[in-house]
């Protein structure tokens, strides 16, 4: 045993299994951390709420929400309609410069409508909507208000069980959504 432990500090062989042993030490940990940044990305989708309910279905992705609970873009939180084009205060939708959209012939494109998010989840799931509970969140540096779409349902939008205590009268969690308010924390 003495001498397997002299070995492997001054011989060749034990120089490589040292070598190998932090090679192997150093790309594992490479490999770990890896993994678990890619963990932590899909464990919060967005800030400040833990991935186990899955967002409401949104035209642009995140569901970012205004006051009202109609959807904007996460990216800027200009009003989109439910086909994710950006609209202006009419309703109309724009292009980046905020004009107005036109067909080939130069008509102006038709407004589609916006539709609060959470009525969407539930018209197509088959259940009427109710928004009971909220959290709190600071977020880049603004309060972020986290939003729960309930109803009387047995799973939520990812196909588990719906989540029961965050909403009234036995109503459970189905999806959820935010609002970014202006609010500095």
């Amino acid at each position: 045993m003495l001498s397997e432990t002299v070995a492997e500090s001054t011989s060749r062989r034990g120089f490589l299994a040292r070598a190998g042993r932090l090679l192997l030490a150093v790309s594992g940990t490479g490999f770990v951390a890896a993994a678990l940044r890619a963990q932590q990305a899909e464990a919060f989708h967005f800030c400040g709420h833990i991935y186990t309910t899955g967002s409401c279905p949104h035209p642009t992705g995140l569901p970012r929400i205004d006051r009202a609970g109609f959807p904007l873009r996460a990216a800027d939180g200009h009003p989109v309609d439910d086909l994710g084009r950006p609209v202006d205060s009419l309703g109309r939708p724009v292009d980046a410069r905020g004009d107005l959209l036109r067909d080939p012939d130069g008509n102006p494109l038709p407004s589609a409508p916006r539709t609060r998010i959470c009525q969407v989840a539930a018209q197509e799931h088959g259940f009427r909507p109710y928004h009971d509970g909220s959290w709190y969140r600071c977020c880049g540096g603004h309060v972020r208000r986290l939003m729960d779409c309930c109803g009387y349902v047995r799973n939520r939008i990812n196909g588990d069980a719906a989540l029961t205590g965050y909403c009234y009268s036995g109503r459970r969690v189905f999806c959820v959504m935010y609002y970014d308010s202006k609010i500095r924390c």
